[in-house]
């Protein structure tokens, strides 16, 4: 019996199958069988072959190593690249290199391959990683059809390759985005990768806003005359001291002022006369619009005679914030002489920032809490929200209204306001498992088999532990929540820092 020596197919298989004397005793009846055989042999090696190459570009790309499960020193790589058809390219540029990522202070390493072609199509080089550890290898292909690039995870101790930036036959339903890393179980436990949900959840917003204790605005009263004089005796004598309504704060001599009681006392006299008693309520008048108690001019009445130095009366109890004079002081009309606070209701008012305003109404609840004395809190309300921004921070301002009867609350105390915002359901994913790059947010999303794929979202609110996935996620994904900076350093790597 006869053998065809070889036949060879496009795949590269080669099989040596027996004539049956076909030729020399005319046995075509064995010929369908053959050529049935040789089809079915042929389909079976292509599909074989097929699993072992990987689209990059324009290009079809299997790699080898030798040995197979690589060491610290060197290793040959072997690569064959051939077109979109099938066919074995040649005179190919091909540039390989392992990194070793960089972790914390250590920098990247790296172990190129310097390639030649071997055969059509298939080409060689050797690598030598210089410590034992991931050493994802990276391929980039250049030729007449244009440029590819292929990224194999690769590790010291760990047998063969495993493409890491496209989608293997049956594995994964087509290829993955750049930036996908794989990662094995065994390496997740050592890295500490662990994950979580995103899922819908009723968000509270919480907005902590620094801010300070002030005075009640609409509890300030001005002591301002409106007549020229002096000022004799001085009891409000000191910025802080207390003063009680109705209780004297200095006197003064005003040359209008006791004219005008002098005036008063002589119509008084003569009231009797046809016309006097007009006149005697102009009078009258007269000394009240120059802010005269009623009590004083009753007393002027029975005392029948002016009083030089004249006592002014605090309009409202208070302490005293601002004092312009001194005994024996000269004021004009209209100065402003003294003023007080009643500080038995304060303001607190803190600074928001502009995306924050939203979440915030009049009426919404507080809390005012002390930094300097924890066990100190405050429940309030949103009072007022100013309808202007502050120039130099670019903030707004909240107010809230505190009862100080006790007096501990001081006007220039520090004070936080602790707002609450019920936001709804929202979709959210863990605070932790978001990474920021520049005005971007990744996180990374586990795909199964092992693979990790960074995707950009755009974020909204985000309370203490959540933040609020505005795009880019849905309900059910789930994403890495620890050890997300290592798996972000490989993935640069591998994807390029502008895919980022």
């Amino acid at each position: 019996m006869k053998t065809i020596r070889s036949i060879q197919f496009g795949n590269g298989v080669g099989w040596a199958l027996p004539t049956m004397g076909i030729c020399r005793y005319r046995q075509w009846w064995a010929l369908p069988i053959l050529l049935v055989f040789l089809y079915f042999a042929n389909s079976g090696s292509s599909s074989a072959a097929s699993v072992e190459f990987f689209d990059a570009g324009p290009f079809k790309v299997r790699a080898e190593l030798d040995p197979e499960t690589p060491k610290v020193g060197k290793n040959r790589v072997t690569i064959w690249v051939q077109d979109e058809t099938g066919k074995p390219l040649s005179n190919v540029v091909l540039k390989t290199v392992a990194v070793m990522p960089a972790m914390g202070s250590m920098p990247a390493m790296y172990a190129p391959a310097s390639m030649r072609e071997t055969e059509t199509g298939q080409y060689e080089g050797v690598f030598e990683p210089s410590m034992g550890g991931e050493w994802p290898l990276t391929i980039e292909i250049e030729a007449d059809a244009g440029k590819g690039s292929i990224t194999f995870d690769l590790a010291t101790g760990r047998k063969g390759l495993r493409c890491a930036t496209c989608g293997r036959s049956g594995i994964g339903g087509g290829a993955d985005v750049p930036g996908t890393v794989r990662v094995d179980p065994a390496r997740r436990q050592l890295i500490g990768i662990t994950t979580g949900r995103v899922k819908q959840k009723k968000l509270r917003v919480t907005i902590r806003a620094a801010g300070h204790v002030t005075y009640d605005e609409t509890r300030l009263s001005d002591v301002a005359l409106k007549f020229d004089g002096w000022i004799g005796e001085l009891y409000a004598d000191a910025i802080g001291k207390p003063v009680k309504k109705g209780q004297p704060l200095f006197t003064v001599y005003s040359p209008e002022l006791l004219t005008a009681q002098e005036e008063y006392l002589e119509i008084l006299r003569r009231a009797s006369a046809k016309g006097s008693k007009h006149r005697l309520e102009a009078a009258r008048r007269r000394l009240r619009l120059w802010d005269i108690r009623e009590a004083q001019i009753k007393a002027l009445e029975k005392r029948g005679k002016a009083q030089e130095y004249m006592p002014i009366l605090a309009p409202a109890s208070g302490v005293v914030i601002e004092k312009q004079i001194v005994a024996g002081s000269a004021f004009r009309a209209g100065q402003q002489i003294l003023r007080i606070a009643d500080l038995s209701r304060v303001w607190v008012e803190a600074q928001v920032y502009d995306y924050e305003l939203p979440l915030i109404k009049i009426g919404m609840k507080a809390k005012v809490v002390l930094p300097e004395l924890q066990d100190r809190e405050y429940p309030a309300n949103v009072d007022f929200i100013y309808p202007f921004m502050e120039g130099d921070t670019h903030t707004a301002r909240v107010r809230v209204v505190l009862d100080n009867s006790d007096g501990f609350l001081r006007p220039e105390m520090y004070a936080h306001i602790h707002l609450k915002a019920k936001l709804g359901k929202r979709l959210v994913v863990p605070e932790s498992a978001v990474l920021y790059s520049g005005l971007s947010r990744v996180v990374f999303l586990d795909l199964g088999d092992g693979r990790l794929a960074p995707r950009k979202i755009k974020t909204g609110q985000r309370s203490r532990k959540w933040i609020e996935v505005l795009e880019g996620l849905e309900a059910g994904d789930t994403v890495v929540t620890s050890g997300n900076f290592l798996i972000a350093a490989e993935s640069k790597l591998k994807a390029g820092l502008d895919s980022w």
